[in-house]
């Protein structure tokens, strides 16, 4: 499965953009890839979708925010609690119903120069993004907790802080694209003509030329470094799930915007319990005459233990429950719970063992090992997998 476009680079913005930018761009790149000038193309017809995906997320403040921090996980529709959407599977009418009144009332003119809005601008490039693996266990995950990390990257330039240049004359006008940072190109096509834009390939967006390098980093207004950086990973994040980090990535070329990071959870094996969801699972072990007669046993919680009571008559499998002892939902919306599995330790005896033995409930022979239990666990662990 091909891995989902950043949002802000389908639109073309930065991440600081407003709403307004954000409506601009998403109508400018509508109206290009919009299927009524492209009749019969697939691939502009996916665009399209892609493009009205990712303004419905960065159009909600609500989901811009869980994006930002979570990335497409946390707004796929488990994270946003069934309202997220994917483009892909978003219908023509769907897409027009939702965001028609951008284009006054789902109408596109193609009049003209069509998809182009001139005022461009310089487009600097921005700096790559990182990324970087962090280990959790089940109490970090339960609470959250602040992590941090030293982060070796592309840093701005100590001896030209970032121009690329020490002179004030070092730099001059872009020849290629007039100072502009963009390159714009027309053609002829079905519907007139058509007006593209791209990022000039001379000055790579900035506009300018370098004519005097800096010494130390040849012109490019970056370096190798290192920075610590802090950041809050909140409770109940999961395996896999990826926290953005804003402008914590490698510095952009000459003043350019940084990239971020990205940050990836890992799971640390806790040795007694499973996660299943926001739910824990406990594989308790217990002798024949416990299972009999009923009792009382401690099984482990995250971060401490409980006591649980176990009915007389008791059958392997039996399912006990306690409720909202599992782990957080990252969304903040309640608790997993705490699932006990009751498994009885049967004893192998010795074939020569005397028959009395087995008169013997409470003797050592048929109290549960922590060996055995751990097998149990195991074998559980990979029905999970």
């Amino acid at each position: 499965m091909a891995t989902k476009r950043d949002y802000y680079e389908i639109l073309g913005v930065s991440k600081g953009a407003s709403d307004e930018e954000l409506k601009k761009a998403y109508r400018k790149l509508a109206i290009k890839y919009h299927p009524d000038k492209n009749p019969g193309d697939k691939e502009a017809e996916e665009k399209f979708k892609e493009l009205a995906e990712a303004y419905d997320v960065l159009s909600d403040p609500q989901k811009r925010q869980r994006y930002d921090q979570f990335g497409h996980a946390g707004v796929g529709s488990s994270a946003a609690g069934g309202g997220g959407f994917s483009g892909g599977g978003m219908s023509m009418e769907d897409i027009f119903s939702r965001f028609g009144d951008l284009f006054g009332g789902g109408g596109f003119d193609f009049g003209g120069f069509g998809g182009f809005s001139g005022g461009g601008g310089r487009h600097v490039m921005r700096g790559s993004d990182l990324r970087a693996r962090v280990r959790l266990n089940l109490e970090e995950i339960d609470k959250g907790v602040e992590k941090k990390l030293k982060v070796k990257k592309q840093v701005a330039c100590t001896h030209c802080h970032g121009e690329g240049t020490n002179d004030k004359d070092g730099k001059q006008t872009c020849g290629t694209c007039h100072g502009s940072g963009v390159v714009i190109s027309a053609q002829r096509g079905i519907f007139g003509m058509v007006q593209t834009q791209s990022v000039c390939p001379t000055c790579e967006g900035s506009g300018e030329v370098i004519t005097k390098p800096c010494s130390y980093c040849k012109g490019k207004g970056t370096q190798i470094g290192e920075e610590v950086v802090t950041f809050r990973i909140p409770a109940g994040v999961s395996e896999g799930m990826q926290l953005n980090v804003s402008g914590k990535g490698n510095a952009g070329p000459r003043g350019g915007e940084p990239g971020d990071l990205h940050i990836i959870i890992q799971e640390e094996e806790d040795p007694n319990l499973i996660r299943n969801g926001n739910d824990l699972i406990y594989n308790l072990l217990v002798s024949i005459p416990t299972a009999a007669q009923g009792g009382s046993v401690e099984v482990p919680t995250i971060g401490g233990k409980a006591r649980v009571t176990i009915a007389a008559g008791t059958q392997p499998g039996k399912v006990l429950r306690l409720r909202s002892k599992g782990l957080p939902s990252v969304n903040g919306y309640g608790r997993g719970d705490l699932l006990i599995n009751v498994n009885v330790f049967i004893p192998k005896l010795d074939e020569k063992a005397d028959a009395s033995v087995l008169g013997e409930m409470s003797s050592s022979a048929f109290q549960p090992t922590e060996e055995a239990r751990k097998e149990i666990d195991q074998h559980y662990r990979q029905m999970l997998r």
